[in-house]
């Protein structure tokens, strides 16, 4: 039998009006059996999330102020409050808002907080669905160091396929301590992937406000094209280096059952989308790359250092500091003299990047050291790149007669991306050059 799992966005939950065309979109399928739901949304410029609501209240509470706290709960109340009468639908919440209130001030906890949007816009949907409602927290389940517990997917199964449609709220499942516990932002599209995964979906359905995935930044560049069909490798690198939309990590669960993700647009649900499939079933075509995508704000750190190929051990010293401090790195670049540390400049807040030099300088004892931190990392992606010889001349030329200076190269060993560093200020250009290079 042929299941569907959708998960529906926060854009898709913004209000009463747009939930009802998620039914129409759901119920024109009967295979689309299990509804994954985020928060509410935006419903317009200036407008805030409710779960950027959600985590304002408990702010409140974490600064100690009771009546605060309840004021901006209220206001989240009041959101779900008008969506239900958008909906009419003859349903009370208020005796769940009540509990919900009492279990956050006896100290339930901010991810508890921060969870009850999906909680409740899950209660909505089914009821507009006429579905059963099952809480995330029945079935997700996190280890002790917060990676998923596979039980998971057994709870999952259990549960869920005993109805022909059933509606789950996203971002959240419970941790061993037995307290809810969310993901990281953007986490329902994980919790979607993971029901996908143990019902053994027969496709994915994200719904989002875009009908695909386009092949750059389209506030970079002016209507981009719409990507038909992509990789789940393809996928991972773009959504990491700034594509956003879906979670980079909601990947893994759907790639290891072999599930086909389609992207598609709540707003045309009449076009069809972006599909992303394995690297075996996938048909590249003719094109080159996929996509580009670009993220700002990185450091390099730069050492020289004579003989450095012959010192055994000196990259291990250097990353055994970055461990010592909890700092990942992004790219290793070397030379036969030099090497360079690419990191993310959320590591390196409140004077970190000074005690990293500072350790690495007085371990390594390297001739020459400096940092420089307006790094943009820029990544070309396709599968055609490493079929096709002229593709990085071709992107070098661009970025050369577009007058950016590359301060950083690096290829993994797949060949699947180009990465190039480039200063902050030169992220657009960069990103507009390349793709008119290959998509033009």
């Amino acid at each position: 039998m042929e299941i569907k799992v959708c998960k529906f966005g926060g854009t898709s939950m913004a209000d009463g009006n747009i939930m009802l065309s998620v039914k129409e979109i759901v119920k024109s399928d009967p295979t689309r059996a299990f509804i994954v739901v985020s928060a509410p949304g935006k419903r317009f410029g200036g407008d805030t999330k409710v779960t950027d609501l959600l985590y304002h209240a408990y702010a409140a509470i974490e600064e100690g102020d009771e009546a605060e706290f309840k004021n901006r709960f209220a206001v989240v109340r009041n959101r779900f409050s008008n969506i239900q009468s958008e909906l009419k639908l003859p349903i009370d919440l208020s005796d769940a808002f009540d509990e919900a209130e009492r279990q956050i001030l006896s100290g339930a906890g901010k991810d508890y907080c921060a969870s009850r949007g999906e909680y409740f816009t899950a209660k909505l949907i089914a009821a507009l669905l006429n579905a059963p409602f099952i809480d995330a927290e029945e079935i997700v389940r996190f280890k002790e160091d917060g990676s998923l517990d596979p039980v998971t997917y057994k709870l999952t199964a259990a549960k869920l396929l005993r109805y022909k449609r059933a509606v789950v709220p996203g971002f959240y499942g419970l941790g061993a301590d037995g307290k809810i516990k969310t993901f990281t932002r953007g986490g329902g599209d994980i919790s979607g992937a993971i029901v996908a995964y143990a019902v053994k979906a027969s496709l994915y359905e994200n719904w989002t406000d875009v009908s695909g995935f386009f092949a750059c930044d389209p506030k970079i560049v002016s209507s981009p094209k719409c990507i038909e069909e992509l990789s789940y490798h393809e996928l991972r690198e773009l959504s990491y280096m700034g594509a956003s939309v879906l979670h980079s990590e909601s990947v893994f669960p759907v790639r290891n059952g072999g599930i086909p993700i389609r992207i598609r647009n709540t707003f045309r649900p009449e076009d069809e989308g972006t599909l992303i499939v394995s690297s075996g079933a996938h048909k590249s075509g003719a094109r080159v790359v996929t996509g580009i995508a670009g993220k700002k704000d990185f450091t390099v750190i730069f050492l020289e250092k004579s003989m450095m190929n012959g010192e055994i051990g000196f990259a291990a010293k250097m990353l055994e500091i970055l461990n010592r401090h909890g700092v990942a790195f992004e790219h290793l670049p070397s030379g036969i003299d030099t090497m360079s540390l690419v990191i993310d400049n959320k590591y390196l807040l409140n004077g970190k990047l000074d005690e990293l030099v500072k350790e690495i300088d007085e371990a390594l004892h390297p001739d020459r050291i400096h940092t420089r931190d307006d790094v943009a990392l820029i990544a070309t992606v396709g599968h055609g790149i490493a079929g096709d010889v002229t593709a990085p001349a071709r992107l070098f030329k661009a970025l050369s007669d577009a007058g950016v200076h590359v301060l950083m190269i690096d290829q993994g060993s797949g060949r699947l991306n180009i990465i190039v560093g480039v200063a902050n200020a030169d992220l657009p250009t960069s990103i507009r050059a390349i793709y008119r290079e290959f998509f033009s």
